[in-house]
């Protein structure tokens, strides 16, 4: 191996060492904040026993997961009904190493570690955990390994409600990621690219993309919802049909697994809003210069993770207002409303792109002639 392939590996696991952790904490803390919203909302007291303004809840909570005795049905499929936790863990992690959360930023170092021998970088470094050409393709694809999670671990359970609950789970989050993946086709055709870096440097060069293509955006953001389970379409989870859904046999962190990887799936969603609709990490009004700064490196990192914490608190702020959907009117959202809407946008950007690409090249050949 190389010093330069040395020094891109190292600074590869230390970005995947901040971006995991960060998404590790971020996501307990999530779990307070949607608790405060909530108390917010209904204007009562949320958590505030617990540290400072209640700060500390997220650690007791862990820890009282962490300390609850492990039950599993006696009936229950035992590989599967221990595997499938993770399965619904690991894919929801696995996407935060995709999206870009700042500038790239200048990183230069030669050092020489003994027996590791010598690590070079000089260059710019993305922030980003892997910097991958085929971008969303990328998040659409792992995404859709989380259902695989879940439908196993209502069928493992052995038990009616649980294996209802898989069921809602996976008719849902299979209809409602045909919109939307058909959502971001105008992304597409608008970049020429499917790479976050490439669609993020289109939208500093000209608009957000919430503003040519606000019907994607809704068709997204909708279908956003359905695909983390939140309300109201958290049908697979409803505790006043099913008492707790897929995840009704499960306890302790098994069970926190699953809490884990819906709030890491929020978060996804958020970013890639953030990234595709609403110019990622670029500032507006802003231009900076490509050597690759420290300090728009940071300020780049802030204001996404701002734009990210506002469509956060957007999800939270939608949980604690509108009613849990019936499951026709569901199915009927993403099917006779949501893909309709999906397709008619694409031909309607598609048109728009064609006529707007002829007309360039006509106007370049009048120049030449």
């Amino acid at each position: 191996m190389t010093p330069e392939m040395k020094g891109m590996l190292v600074l590869t696991v230390l970005k995947m060492l901040v971006v995991f952790t960060v998404v590790m904490v971020g996501v307990a803390l999530l779990t307070l904040m949607e608790r405060k919203v909530s108390a917010w909302m209904q204007n009562r007291l949320g958590p505030n026993r617990v540290g400072p303004g209640g700060l500390l809840q997220p650690a007791a909570d862990g820890l009282k997961n962490i300390l609850k005795e492990e039950t599993s049905p006696g009936l229950a499929s035992k590989v599967l009904f221990t595997l499938a936790p993770a399965m619904a863990f690991i894919p929801a992690l696995m996407l935060s190493a995709a999206i870009p959360f700042g500038a790239p930023v200048q990183v230069d170092f030669d050092v020489t570690l003994g027996p590791l021998g010598r690590f070079v970088h000089h260059g710019l470094m993305p922030l980003v955990v892997a910097d991958l050409p085929i971008g969303f393709l990328y998040v659409i694809a792992i995404s859709s390994l989380g259902i695989y999670g879940i439908a196993i671990a209502g069928w493992s359970s052995n038990s009616k409600y649980a294996l209802l609950g898989g069921l809602r789970a996976s008719a849902q989050m299979i209809s409602y990621e045909v919109a939307l993946g058909l959502s971001l086709v105008p992304v597409l055709l608008l970049a020429g690219n499917v790479s976050f870096g490439a669609i993020i440097t289109e939208q500093q060069r000209g608009l957000w993309y919430v503003l040519p293509l606000f019907i994607s955006f809704f068709v997204f953001l909708i279908s956003g919802f359905a695909e983390t389970n939140r309300l109201p379409f958290d049908l697979p989870e409803a505790e006043s049909e099913l008492v707790a859904g897929y995840h009704s046999e499960y306890s302790a962190m098994k069970f926190s697994l699953f809490f884990i990887a819906e709030y890491s799936n929020v978060v996804t969603v958020c970013a890639m809003v953030t990234t595709l609709f609403f110019g990622g990490w670029d500032i507006p009004f802003t231009r900076w210069d490509e050597t690759g700064g420290w300090l728009p490196a940071i300020a780049t990192t802030l204001f996404f993770s701002a734009k990210t914490f506002f469509w956060i608190f957007f999800v939270m702020w939608i949980r604690w207002t509108l009613p849990r959907f019936r499951y026709d009117q569901l199915m009927a959202l993403g099917w006779k409303f949501l893909l309709p809407l999906a397709l008619a946008f694409i031909v309607i950007v598609t048109a728009a792109s064609s006529i707007w690409r002829s007309e360039e090249r006509r106007v370049g050949k009048e120049c030449r002639s």
